[in-house]
This record gives C-alpha cells, sequence and structure tokens, in this order.
C-alpha cells in the first residue's frame, strides 16, 4: 500500500525525539508512505517498518530498526505525533 496523496509534518516534539531514538525524517516518511496503517490510542494512526541497520545502539549490535510513527491525518496533510524505534 503506497499512501501519496498528502503531505506530511513532523510535529515538534516528533522532530526533536528522531535523533535521540536514532532514527530520520526520511525514515518516519518512507515508513508512512509504503507500509500499512492500523489504529492508534486516541483516534491516532501508527504503521511499522523494519529497516536493515547492521550497527550498535547503546552498545549492543542490532541487525534491524523497526520505526513506528505515530500520527494522525487530517484533511490536508499527515501530521506526525511521536515516532517509537526498536531495535531488534
Amino acid at each position: 500500500m503506497v499512501h501519496q496523496a498528502k503531505p506530511i509534518r513532523i510535529s515538534g516534539h516528533a522532530r526533536d525525539q528522531l535523533r535521540f531514538r536514532g532514527t530520520t525524517e526520511a525514515a518516519v516518511v518512507d515508513a508512512i508512505r509504503t507500509s500499512p496503517w492500523g489504529e492508534a490510542d486516541l483516534g491516532r494512526m501508527e504503521c511499522r517498518k523494519d529497516f536493515p541497520f547492521g550497527a550498535d545502539w547503546n552498545g549492543t549490535r542490532y541487525e534491524t530498526k523497526q520505526v513506528r510513527p505515530i500520527f494522525v491525518e487530517e484533511v490536508d496533510e499527515i501530521v506526525v505525533i511521536t515516532v517509537y524505534v526498536y531495535y531488534l
């Protein structure tokens, strides 16, 4: 499934968290554009996408990084509220 129609805006909170959680705005946009969406808490949406990682994060080696944006779809844009990152 590809979601191309609406622009994606990263909230200030989500943008601040990207570096601390080890991902990029490009990975968040890619996840939203190319992964199936599901319902999250509080009427929000979420999706998940695995990316090859093959590096250390906080002293442990992981092969995969999973990016999970939480967002709302508004009339004219998608707004990312926060982003979770899991190392697998």
